[in-house]
């Protein structure tokens, strides 16, 4: 390895940003120069199809990562959940640092947990798993997809609520200045502050949803609690935390990972970055994801922990419709995780997992054929 800076992709996104300054500022604390280069992805260009679809899996990975394969950038930083299984035999993940948060938050306006939600709410995601999982809790709920960074996605949650309050106090404002003079009126103005100084008294998140007109009127919508404290946004918004026995995560959701072809680099950043017990854990829920090939169309969460000799381990495979599962939380051994992991795949695979994620890739293909369809239609 030189002494040149490592030069290091990430994608744009205020959050990939977050990410890869905590890796740049972690090698550079342990005397590694580290300069961020910014990529365009797959993903990003394309803003109009859901996660699922944009090229299936690792939409937001592959440009960074070919930058890298052709010697034009050192390293990628990328979020795990991301990163496809299947990967180019001369790169490999050369750390892990240690996880964040691994599980997903509601959102709501007023803090609502999921049972506080009206019947047929609608609840935002574009993520199959979430849906899934939210429809297996209650049926009722009426799921839309919601694409967009993290305080995009927040941003049409709240804009609504700060539309209807703010045309509330115009209105009240304006009857007080109707009922101004009058001694004997018994008008009294419901809020302690006018609406200018309401106003300024929103964040810089706020203001920005005031200016946005959603298409969707969301109740709640459901995010990564590691997305939005990265994103710097978890005091501005109110969350609840969905339990991860129920709520399993994403394999590899709340970690990041540091990609190089392999080598002496490689080996240096592990060396300096690596978090053996994220690694171990994310490890396994990769591996079962693999062995089970549901990719990003079926609705698969798999939540590893590393708990002294063993990792527990939770995995929970839907229908899209949240209707049919099969579920299972096991401890496999820590010293043989990977063959440990791959046969609970298969036990998995033999319980029905198999028929569950066949039956979400049929209907993901309908789904695309039918948007293709579409698309020809409007073209005519």
């Amino acid at each position: 390895m030189t002494t040149e800076t490592l030069k290091l992709a990430t994608r744009g996104s205020d959050l990939a940003l977050r990410q890869a300054a905590s890796v740049r500022d972690r090698l550079s604390s342990r005397r590694l120069g580290v300069e961020l280069v910014e990529v365009e992805t797959t993903g990003d260009q394309i803003r109009d199809e859901l996660i699922h679809r944009l090229g299936k899996t690792g939409a937001f990975v592959r440009s960074l990562d070919e930058k890298v394969l052709a010697g034009e950038l050192d390293a990628a930083v990328h979020s795990m959940k991301d990163m496809p299984t299947e990967r180019p035999e001369q790169l490999v993940v050369a750390a892990v640092p240690e996880r964040g948060p691994a599980g997903d938050v509601l959102v709501t306006p007023a803090g609502d947990t999921l049972d506080d939600l009206p019947e047929g709410a609608t609840v935002g995601t574009s993520s199959l798993r979430r849906r899934a999982q939210l429809l297996a809790e209650r049926a009722d709920l009426t799921v839309e997809p919601l694409r967009g960074n993290v305080d995009t996605r927040i941003e049409k949650l709240l804009a609504p609520t700060l539309q209807h309050e703010h045309q509330e106090r115009h209105e009240a404002e304006q009857e007080r200045k109707e009922h101004a003079g009058e001694d004997d009126s018994d008008y009294e103005f419901p809020y302690d502050e006018d609406v200018e100084a309401w106003f300024n008294g929103l964040s810089e998140l706020q203001r920005r949803a005031m200016e946005r007109e959603p298409d969707t009127e969301f109740d709640a919508i459901v995010l990564a609690a590691a997305g939005i404290e990265r994103a710097g946004l978890a005091h501005h918004v109110e969350t609840v935390t969905l339990d991860t026995d129920r709520f399993v995560p994403a394999p590899g959701q709340g970690a990041l990972a540091v990609t190089a072809v392999d080598g002496d680099l490689a080996r240096t950043i592990k060396d300096r970055l690596d978090d053996p017990q994220t690694r171990a854990e994310t490890t396994v829920e990769r591996t079962i994801l693999a062995e089970l090939g549901g990719g990003c169309v079926a609705p698969i969460g798999v939540y590893a922990r590393l708990e002294g000799a063993v990792v527990h381990t939770t995995v929970r495979v839907l229908s899209r419709d949240g209707d049919e599962e099969i579920t299972v939380s096991r401890d496999l051994p820590a010293q043989s995780h990977i063959s440990a992991a791959r046969e609970l795949a298969a036990e998995l695979a033999d319980r029905g997992a198999d028929d569950l994620i066949a039956a979400a890739k049929r209907d993901a293909g309908a789904a695309d054929d039918d948007a293709a369809t579409a698309r020809e239609g409007e073209d005519a």
